[in-house]
């Protein structure tokens, strides 16, 4: 059987980290030397500072491949407080994506989520991408792209659909 769905997501979670590397040296071009104080900027009081941001981004695809080798979940360091150590958790999160090697028929298991406090869902496994991983990795990675804007990198969304780029050609008029 072919795995069709779980090369697409890996392909996905891979060109967006690699969207967000791009990112990255964007903003350390932008900044320099004070980079190191973006890791703590925030959008607002109440959320998570950039770093974590980064930290979150990363833990979904890499529990998506930990799920996929038959392993536990196992979230990285939220307190990240060095650009070595959030180019580490994207570069560690992209090998851990390259090592996946099972078929679709993954999708169909049931997954059980974990939230804490004694909450869970037990969803299938294409739920569990589709409707939990997906959206949060979006959702962390779109954080900390707004942190940078926020703090004046130089990226917009050309920068952010970085993936989509190759399908856009030019009309001519002649």
């Amino acid at each position: 059987m072919e795995s069709q769905k779980i090369n697409s997501l890996q392909n996905i979670f891979s060109s967006r980290l690699d969207t967000l590397s791009h990112l990255l040296n964007v903003a350390e071009s932008h900044f320099g030397e004070s980079i190191g104080s973006l890791l703590q900027r925030r959008i607002a009081p109440d959320m998570f500072p950039f770093g974590t941001q980064i930290a979150f981004t990363c833990n979904q695809p890499r529990n998506f491949a930990l799920w996929c080798l038959g392993q536990a979940e196992s979230n990285l360091n939220p307190n990240v407080d060095s650009l070595a150590e959030v180019r580490g958790h994207i570069a560690s999160t992209q090998e851990l994506l390259k090592s996946i090697n099972v078929t679709d028929v993954k999708l169909s298991e049931i997954k059980r989520i974990d939230f804490g406090q004694g909450l869970y869902a037990e969803v299938s496994g294409l739920m569990y991408v589709d409707d939990f991983l997906m959206p949060n990795f979006y959702f962390h990675m779109t954080t900390a792209y707004d942190i940078m804007r926020m703090a004046g990198a130089p990226i917009g969304k050309r920068d952010f659909m970085r993936h989509f780029l190759p399908f856009v050609k030019h009309q001519d008029n002649g």
